[in-house]
């Protein structure tokens, strides 16, 4: 049972919901007020449904603009893709004069798929390059659905840290890349670069652990001699 309203002085307000049940006139009553407000307050109630129609129209405009940005920024794209797999990565992170280099379409088109894709390839030329922290910013700028692309980004933001001795780093990014959608192609180099970074960071038990995954779950994969064999290695030295 509904409680009833109480008003200012503590009285029990009526409960008026079985009367606008049982009574027309009730119900004709409250429409009427309804329409009242409406009527007296036209312009309040015509501005709110302005904003929301704005509002509505901001959000298609940006999303049909970002897509046509996308689609730019994907034409423009094309050539500096082209001198990365060419290993012109000069002319593919700066641009040819003629067609912009990744970075300038990071700076153009921030927020599109292609601005995203081309966080990845800076990323991955700054890391050939030995600039590991530009890589690691860059690589951790981008996102992925793809079950591979995503993993080895992950795996070389790992490598990046390594690099720079941040060994804790490291280790949470191999572990996000082998734990990325696992699977037999993959995941056991991920393990493998897991395991020797925990043993640079002196946890010989958690690296043994880690080759023991790879000697137990990918019995077919090229890591798996390599694996059985420093596992052999470490549980020696840890049971010194």
């Amino acid at each position: 049972m509904m409680a009833k309203q109480k008003t200012k002085k503590g009285k029990a307000a009526p409960d008026t919901s079985n009367e606008l049940l049982e009574n027309p006139e009730a119900i004709a009553t409250r429409l009427g007020r309804g329409e009242a407000f409406l009527k007296q307050n036209t312009r309040l109630v015509g501005g709110v449904i302005g904003l929301m129609i704005l509002i509505i129209a901001g959000i298609v405009g940006f999303q049909i603009h970002k897509a046509n940005q996308n689609e730019k920024a994907q034409g423009e794209m094309f050539q500096a893709v082209y001198y990365f797999e060419q290993d012109s990565v000069d002319f593919a992170l700066n641009g040819d004069g003629v067609q912009p280099g990744f970075l300038e379409i990071i700076d153009e088109y921030g927020g599109t798929a292609a601005s995203n894709l081309a966080h990845f390839y800076v990323g991955s030329i700054y890391l050939s390059q030995g600039e590991y922290e530009s890589a690691a910013d860059h690589l951790e700028k981008f996102s992925s659905d793809d079950f591979l692309v995503q993993a080895h980004a992950y795996s070389l933001i790992g490598d990046a840290y390594m690099e720079l001795g941040t060994i804790s780093e490291a280790i949470r990014y191999y572990k996000n890349a082998a734990n990325y959608k696992e699977n037999k192609f993959f995941t056991p180099k991920y393990l493998s670069k897991l395991a020797i970074a925990y043993e640079e960071d002196g946890n010989l038990q958690a690296a043994i652990e880690t080759y023991g995954e790879i000697e137990n779950n990918y019995s077919d994969a090229y890591e798996y001699t390599e694996a059985r064999k420093h596992k052999a290695r470490l549980e020696g030295l840890a049971s010194n």
